[in-house]
């Protein structure tokens, strides 16, 4: 069925049936007629005019219609498109500068700032070329600059989001250009439309197009990029806890993290009760965390170890103090964790960690529940002779004798003597640090005395040790109270007394 196009203004009707469709190259625009039984297709009969009336007969319907063809605006496009063309020198460097006054992230990466400009201009190219000759778009790739561009950015960790505003900005800024040429070459207001709406489908497609080849490159360098990356820190770290002599300024570029400053080292470990499937993502906001309480003066350095237990190590800059107690409070119930010194250089990396490793054996050699953080300052005698477990009860126990009685009552004498000790043999300071009256605290160790069959200043050092060693692992280095099972050291895991 032939369609008439006739020249001249006519009024425009409504059809449900009748759509207007044209490829965005092609010159010959196409009617199609929807039919609840099979979509029919006619071509439009001549040539002249912006509009054309349709002429529909289908069964006992007949309706005129018009509709609006674009015959002539690919001519005008490629005229356009020459026209820029001739000027894209000027044209690329005012998108590029465009786009650095827009994104900032991407201004300030001074490296990459020449692959940006080739980027760009192979794009502007690439484009301008596809209007001109009237290029498929099913045929046209990324530029290879663009694609390599979007993989330099995902190696930086640069937010993908960067990238598609680049686009976006650099879509309106090219597009700027060619509504200003085409209003200098054309007056007519419906060819300035038809025109306009055709070369911005073609713009927006190859956008479109190009940006999710960007996209796809971006996300596969930047997984590649994170797993090999992953995989030298981890080289890099087994590296410094060996103790070989190391590159120092290579390690620090591998790992992102500066070596000759003070750090305290970490362990981190979900309690038995945790068992959710990002258990290390929550693992590492909560060493994030730690960081932020203690002001830490850059990124830390975070080690999965398995799927609910972490290394890590938080930079201190000159600062060699740390409070582990108040840098973890906020953290999840569940986590635990068991700090080292501050210490410095590679070597104190290396030995904090060592550290750390140590205060977590005492942590878990009691059993649960573990305290939720330890310092390896607080235990570092017991984490020491928490090497053979077996010898280190046997000494608790003869060193403590009748105070090293696991039951509540021997439980307040331990602790009343542990503190007593600690401040140097004070009743009155003893008495203001646990809040009990002078004479309380005088009765507690007179009665600890007789429990340990001696004066506690025959033997000072050595009943301090003990009554530390059985503070941090309770019961399973106490003798049994009447009636009770005699409990059981728990073992160190195994591994966590290595360094790596």
């Amino acid at each position: 069925m032939p369609i008439r196009a006739l020249s001249g203004r006519r009024a425009r009707a409504n059809h449900p049936d009748l759509v207007m469709t044209f490829h965005p190259l092609s010159s010959e625009p196409r009617v199609v007629v929807k039919s609840h039984r099979r979509p029919e297709t006619w071509p439009v009969v001549g040539s002249g005019g912006w509009e054309v009336l349709v002429k529909l007969a289908r069964d006992d319907m007949s309706q005129t219609v018009a509709v609006f063809p674009a015959e002539r605006w690919p001519g005008i496009m490629a005229e356009v498109a020459a026209a820029v063309g001739s000027r894209a020198g000027v044209v690329r460097a005012d998108v590029y500068q465009v786009i650095l006054r827009e994104i900032p992230q991407l201004r300030d990466d001074k490296p990459l700032l020449a692959l940006l400009a080739s980027s760009v201009d192979s794009n502007v190219d690439t484009c301008l070329q596809i209007m001109q000759h009237r290029i498929d778009l099913a045929t046209v790739t990324a530029p290879a600059a663009a694609v390599e561009y979007a993989r330099r950015l995902a190696q930086r960790g640069t937010p993908l989001t960067a990238l598609l505003r680049s686009y976006r900005v650099g879509h309106t800024r090219f597009s700027d250009w060619l509504l200003r040429e085409l209003a200098r070459q054309i007056s007519d207001a419906k060819m300035i439309s038809a025109a306009t709406l055709g070369m911005s489908r073609i713009v927006a497609g190859y956008i479109d197009q190009i940006s999710e080849e960007v996209v796809a490159a971006y996300t596969q360098e930047r997984e590649n990029w994170l797993r090999n990356r992953s995989a030298a820190r981890t080289a890099r770290i087994r590296d410094l806890l060996s103790g070989e002599r190391v590159d120092v300024s290579a390690a620090e570029a591998t790992l992102g993290y500066r070596l000759r400053q003070y750090h305290v080292g970490l362990v981190c470990w979900a309690g038995d009760a945790a068992g959710a499937a990002d258990e290390i993502s929550r693992l590492e906001h909560a060493v994030s965390h730690v960081a932020a309480q203690a002001v830490c003066s850059g990124e830390t350095v975070f080690l999965p170890r398995d799927e609910s237990s972490a290394w890590a190590w938080l930079p201190l800059g000159i600062r060699d103090t740390f409070d582990a107690a108040a840098s973890a409070v906020g953290v999840d119930g569940d986590i635990h964790f068991a700090f080292g010194d501050a210490a410095k250089g590679a070597a104190g990396f290396r030995l904090s960690h060592a550290q750390a490793i140590a205060a977590q054996a005492v942590a878990l050699a009691a059993g649960s529940p573990p305290p939720r953080t330890v310092a390896f300052s607080e235990v570092a005698p017991v984490a020491m002779m928490l090497r053979s477990t077996d010898l280190l009860r046997a000494w608790v126990l003869s060193t403590l004798a009748g105070l090293g009685t696991d039951d509540e009552h021997h439980a307040r004498l331990r602790d009343t003597m542990l503190v007593f000790l600690q401040t140097g043999g004070s009743y009155k300071t003893t008495a203001e640090r646990l809040m009990l009256h002078k004479n309380t605290v005088q009765y507690r160790i007179r009665k600890a005395e007789e429990s340990l069959g001696q004066p506690v200043g025959e033997n000072r050092h050595d009943v301090e040790l003990a009554l530390r060693a059985s503070h941090w692992l309770g019961s399973s280095v106490l003798h049994p109270a009447e009636n009770d099972q005699p409990p059981r050291l728990a073992p160190a895991r195994a591994g966590l007394a290595a360094t790596s």
